[in-house]
């Protein structure tokens, strides 16, 4: 059991724009004392920023309930790994061995003897991509990755793995069907991803279907950019790139929507996030005290109804999010 908001690295960890270690400190332990019980950070959030804030804010000895995870991403984009592992010839045993050692390397900059939760940081992707694709291939995902994290928790190492549920829809759910099954998986699901406004559909899968495959197979599901990185905001507080602006033009109706009915556009994702079926938990990614004490306020203002739901969708399926701003 975890609380319904999670802290997520990438904000303490300086992904979405400029912050300093002791706001990021005091920001982590702010949530803990608002009763967030679960901190989801990765080595590549400010090349290991994330984790040593985590050590620093609770010197190893987390409060009493609290969970933290963390990830290792492989073939990813932002993977650190990447060129090394391609420029060398494969084997199950140099993928274990950089498991391994991005594991020790992210305990010790946790100061923590385990952790709680072991996730795969890569996008899954169908098989028949080349190796130029960014991603971890269904197949090394069966083998050897799966009994690599598998293991890692029957050794007591960590107490249970998860995945990124991101990349290519169909190769996630036949990754969440699969067996064994990941305890947890990571899916971003927000306004702009829901099967309501985007026509996602079993043959065209998206947010909703990822959720539904999750919950069907009694996989945790963490909810993960509920604002869209910030395109579900009044605006960006960083320099983004052309498809962080396209999200934002397509988010443009959500924002009059939200003007309407007097909330402001962050506090109107949140709680859309909160009131999805089938997630477990939202995973915040807010940078300093301030951002945390707003979606706070998201979580108490307690879910939307059914009504104002319809309303979003409606206003996200209406065309007009591509207009320019």
């Amino acid at each position: 059991m975890v609380s319904a908001l999670s802290l997520g690295g990438g904000g303490i960890g300086g992904t979405w724009g400029p912050r300093t270690r002791d706001e990021s400190v005091a920001t982590v332990r702010a949530a803990v004392d608002a009763g967030i019980t679960l901190i989801d950070v990765a080595p590549t959030y400010g090349n290991g920023e994330a984790e040593i804030v985590i050590g620093k804010a609770f010197d190893g000895h987390l409060p009493v309930g609290v969970r933290v995870a963390t990830k290792v991403a492989l073939f990813a984009r932002w993977s650190p790994v990447r060129s090394m592992l391609l420029e060398q010839p494969f084997s199950p045993d140099l993928l274990n061995a950089t498991i391994e050692r991005s594991l020790s390397a992210s305990l010790a900059r946790l100061r923590a003897p385990r952790i709680d939760a072991f996730f795969v940081h890569d996008p899954l992707i169908p098989d028949h991509q080349t190796t130029s694709a960014f991603g971890l291939a269904l197949s090394l995902y069966r083998d050897p990755v799966r009994p690599i994290m598998a293991r890692l928790a029957e050794d007591g190492r960590i107490g249970a793995w998860g995945i990124s549920a991101t990349g290519d829809a169909p190769t996630v759910i036949a990754a969440l069907r699969d067996d064994p099954a990941p305890a947890l998986a990571q899916i971003e699901a927000n306004v702009l991803r829901s099967g309501a406004p985007t026509g996602s559909s079993a043959n065209a899968p998206g947010a909703a279907e990822l959720v539904a495959a999750a919950v069907q197979r009694g996989v945790a599901v963490m909810c993960i950019r509920p604002s869209e990185s910030g395109a579900l905001t009044d605006g960006f507080d960083r320099a983004v790139d052309d498809e962080a602006a396209a999200a934002f033009r397509r988010a443009e109706p959500f924002r009059r929507l939200a003007r309407e009915v007097g909330l402001r556009p962050a506090e109107l994702a949140h709680r859309y996030a909160l009131t999805l079926p089938g997630v477990a938990t939202v995973t915040l990614g807010v940078k300093n005290r301030d951002e945390l004490h707003e979606t706070l306020a998201a979580e108490a203002a307690g879910p939307l109804q059914g009504a104002m739901i319809d309303r979003i969708h409606d206003a996200m399926s209406s065309g007009l999010g591509e207009r320019q701003i």
